[in-house]
């Protein structure tokens, strides 16, 4: 038990929450809202988790949704979530990341005195789209990073979070009166639920991984909703006391207008010591969360490829390239080129777009969510399709928590429509085009 939940909070947890907090601060009104909505969010991954264990208890595949979504939509739907993976979810989640690699970096590395201040603007893309091509290169070269490596990663993620805490608790010691919230008439007017939701959900990405735990779990039935419930409320008490922590050192308002909250709390309390070392704790968690989206989103991107293929939906060179595993390096080579390539062309993206981070949300936010929206339910459609299927675990409380979810992740797809900016313009037209474009050669 104690390993699945520390897998559990290990596939959720990531650098997101050093970023996202702040784009939350500046939809809410209140400190009361900014906790309720973290809170919430924590629950109702709960619930979208205990959806994604069911599928995968039922139906284990490596695939997991674009398993889950040929079965109960079809072929076509399952290559169309496939390309998604590859054209704006795995490398927009790339490039989010850089991008929070970047600004952080950016705190302490100045381009400034080399570039000049025109060109220094630009350093947190710069850093951004340096990290991903380095890490393309490593893994072109066949270098991983090994289990090890990413499990103490991603307790320094961890001791980052609680660091925020003691920062917290060293400015009351220190005597430094709370920083004032912003009176809730003033943001009124810019309240904005729906906004507050698509970045926190953000932050708990991941959960739809961790519950294909309950296909490897020896007691599948009890101990996957055990093991989600005290991994989610991990990390949702840690999400809680970072933002507790920014909110006692920077203010509602500070907090709405950071670019690196974690970074200015940390230089608040500590100094530049403090600083430095929570901007490298927020660089090496940005760097090992890339390296494993890309190591996945290059095997998902080589076996779509595959399946494509042989389904005769996707012909030609690109295709075969695709396709094509390296066994002397154990690699899928032009599917980690692709990927790195089109994650560097999503930072320039942002950077043209001058959102970066925000442009990032906008772009993968739509798409992430209408795809989420049917993963959830394929619960309703696979238990009328196949009733018979073995089910070692089932959702409690069925219909209603699934069709809650549904309704709840169709509600942050509108918003994350409503919430239009450039990004979210492409992402849509990106998936246009792979609907276009994958079209069955032969029926």
């Amino acid at each position: 038990m104690r390993h699945a939940v520390s897998v559990c909070v290990g596939m959720v947890i990531g650098a997101g929450i050093f970023k996202t907090s702040p784009m939350v601060a500046s939809s809410l009104a209140s400190d009361q809202a900014l906790y309720l909505a973290w809170a919430l969010g924590g629950l109702l991954s709960f619930i979208g988790a205990l959806c994604f264990a069911e599928l995968a208890a039922a139906f284990p595949h490596a695939g997991g949704d674009y398993h889950f979504l040929r079965l109960a939509f079809g072929q076509r739907t399952g290559f169309l979530f496939a390309w998604s993976r590859f054209a704006v979810i795995h490398t927009g989640s790339m490039a989010l990341l850089a991008f929070v690699f970047g600004d952080y970096l950016s705190q302490v590395v100045r381009l400034d005195p080399w570039l000049g201040p025109a060109l220094g603007a630009y350093a947190p893309a710069l850093f951004a789209a340096a990290v991903i091509v380095a890490l393309t290169l490593l893994n072109l070269r066949g270098v991983h990073v090994g289990l090890g490596t990413q499990v103490g990663l991603m307790l320094l993620v961890i001791g980052g979070l609680l660091a925020l805490g003691v920062a917290a608790a060293w400015l009351m010691l220190q005597g430094l009166p709370p920083a004032t919230p912003m009176a809730a008439p003033e943001r009124a007017g810019q309240v904005e639920i729906g906004t507050a939701f698509v970045f926190v959900f953000l932050a708990y990405g991941g959960w739809s991984d961790a519950a294909t735990l309950s296909a490897e779990m020896r007691d599948g039935r009890r101990g996957i909703v055990h093991a989600l419930m005290l991994g989610l409320a991990t990390v949702t008490l840690l999400y809680l006391l970072a933002n507790f922590a920014y909110l006692r050192g920077l203010g509602l308002e500070g907090l709405a207008h950071s670019q690196a909250p974690a970074a200015e709390l940390m230089r608040l309390a500590f100094g530049a010591p403090g600083e430095l070392l929570i901007v490298a704790a927020v660089a090496l968690t940005s760097i090992t969360v890339m390296n494993a989206t890309l190591i996945a989103g290059a095997r998902t991107t080589w076996a779509a490829a595959r399946d494509l293929q042989q389904a005769q939906w996707l012909g030609g060179g690109l295709g075969a390239r695709l396709a094509r595993w390296d066994l002397s390096r154990g690699i899928p080579p032009a599917a980690i080129a692709a990927i790195g390539t089109v994650a560097v062309a999503l930072v320039g993206l942002g950077t043209v777009t001058r959102g970066g981070f925000s442009t990032m949300v906008d772009y993968l936010s739509p798409v992430y969510w209408g795809f989420l929206t049917l993963s959830a339910a394929s619960v309703l459609v696979l238990r009328r399709r196949l009733p018979q299927a073995p089910r070692p675990f089932k959702v409690p409380l069925y219909p209603w928590l699934p069709l809650l979810f549904c309704g709840c992740s169709g509600y942050l797809l509108v918003s994350s429509l409503l919430y239009v900016k450039a990004g979210a313009l492409v992402g849509v037209a990106v998936l246009a085009v792979g609907a276009m474009v994958l079209v069955p050669r032969r029926r």
